[in-house]
């Protein structure tokens, strides 16, 4: 039966698993403590795991690819050297991919020109850059890295290998690469559009519960405004009455008088309720007849022909006596459950209690056991529980809703009387 149309903020998760995400991403997501003063993303436990596995992986390769160096006799052996050292300050430089990407991505593209042992640190760079920059990034410096592949092992050959086979093998790896950077930053990036969206449909539900209550004010404001008419205009009736007839009767005009202190006293009561809710003017629904709590009979009446089962245990001293906006929030608030119950739990049995006196005020009770079957899907705007519940503030009472424990859904209200 639940029909308030609200939308259940997701549980923060991610925000006590930040260890496990990049911290690129945790910043995105606004689970950094520094997300909010443009500071750099702090690394994560995942991130250090990450990189002191990319820095191993660069040694790993620089150590394999040095070793056909010494092998090699027609490299001297200060072109060796070199060639090592630059590879080790290559991998140390590994450290900076995440805060310099693009620039050592381009730094590594030329020295892997001259080094054979920083391979490995070049791949892991394009890596990063695949993954932090955009595509174009990726497009040139990756481009740029396969056309010095063609001209590095023309100027240096492999011993073991035919140049068409190196050269498509370093092709194939640096599009594997590339290509496995950008999955990665496709993921994150559907993440963040998850996390956009989401903060989207609770906004929207945000300004959907708002309108559901200002439209709740304006129908309270117009309903008032019909009873307070009504009084006003009784009062305003008597006494042109004792302006007229100066002469009647002393019965009479104690009569009136009296007419004329209860007519004040309730228009005075209706003034309270009426006072901070807003009155729309564009649409006119005056002088409709408003339900009371008389009229619960016949609406429990009306659903039974409904073919709906419901039934009414009303224990209220003095049900003449309930003003006519509790009464009538009474009504609205059973009338809205019985529809709720007839979408959400359709064949289930309702019980509906209202019970109430003088100086207590009036308690509200409709609960529905689950449904025996699925319900079909219905149609509806969402915001009827919404409206309810500014209803009964507005009125001074509350209202509140959910599931019960045998599974159904039940709806309680308290109004004041007296």
């Amino acid at each position: 039966m639940k029909d308030d149309g609200t939308v259940s903020a997701p549980a923060p998760v991610l925000a006590g698993r930040r260890w496990w995400l990049p911290s690129a991403l945790a910043h995105a997501l606004e689970l950094d403590p520094d997300a909010g003063r443009g500071g750099r993303p702090r690394r994560t436990a995942r991130d250090w795991v990450v990189d002191c596995s990319c820095f191993l992986l660069a040694l790993l390769v620089g150590f394999t690819a040095a070793q056909p160096l010494h092998d090699n006799p027609h490299i001297p052996h200060a072109l060796a050297v070199t060639d090592q050292t630059l590879g080790a300050l290559a991998c140390g430089a590994v450290w900076l991919r995440r805060r310099l990407p693009v620039a050592l991505a381009v730094a590594l593209t030329a020295v892997n020109f001259v080094s054979e042992t920083a391979g490995g640190a070049c791949l892991i760079a394009l890596f990063t850059l695949a993954v932090h920059r955009p595509f174009r990034y990726v497009a040139w410096i990756g481009g740029a890295q396969l056309a010095l592949t063609t001209l590095y092992y023309w100027w240096r050959p492999d011993p073991e290998m035919p140049y068409l086979v190196s050269v498509t093998f370093v092709v194939v790896l640096t599009g594997a690469v590339i290509g496995w950077g950008m999955f990665v930053r496709s993921k994150r990036q559907l993440l963040l559009s998850l996390r956009d969206r989401a903060r989207r449909a609770e906004t929207e539900a945000r300004l959907r519960a708002e309108q559901a209550q200002r439209l709740a004010r304006e129908d309270i404001a117009r309903e008032m405004h019909d009873v307070l008419a009504h009084r006003l205009t009784l009062l305003s009736v008597h006494a042109g009455a004792l302006e007229f007839r100066p002469d009647a009767p002393r019965e009479e005009i104690a009569r009136a008088a009296g007419v004329i202190r209860e007519s004040a006293h309730e228009a005075l009561q209706d003034l309270r309720e009426i006072i901070g809710v807003l009155r729309a003017g564009d649409r006119d629904d005056t002088g409709r007849p408003q339900p009371t709590l008389a009229a619960l009979d016949a609406l429990v009446a009306e659903s039974g022909a409904a073919s709906m089962k419901v039934t009414l245990d009303q224990r209220v001293t003095d049900p003449d006596a309930v003003p006519a906006s509790a009464g009538r929030t009474v009504y609205r608030v059973v009338q809205e459950a019985l529809t709720n119950a007839r979408k959400h739990a359709p064949g289930a049995e309702v019980t509906v209690t209202v019970t109430g006196a003088r100086g207590e005020g009036l308690s509200v009770t409709v609960h529905n056991p689950p449904p025996d079957r699925p319900a079909p899907p219905v149609p509806g705007s969402g915001q009827g529980l919404i409206g309810l519940t500014e209803r009964a503030t507005l009125a001074g009472g509350r209202l509140d809703h959910g599931p019960g424990a045998d599974g159904g859904f039940t709806v309680r209200a308290w109004l004041p009387w007296g």
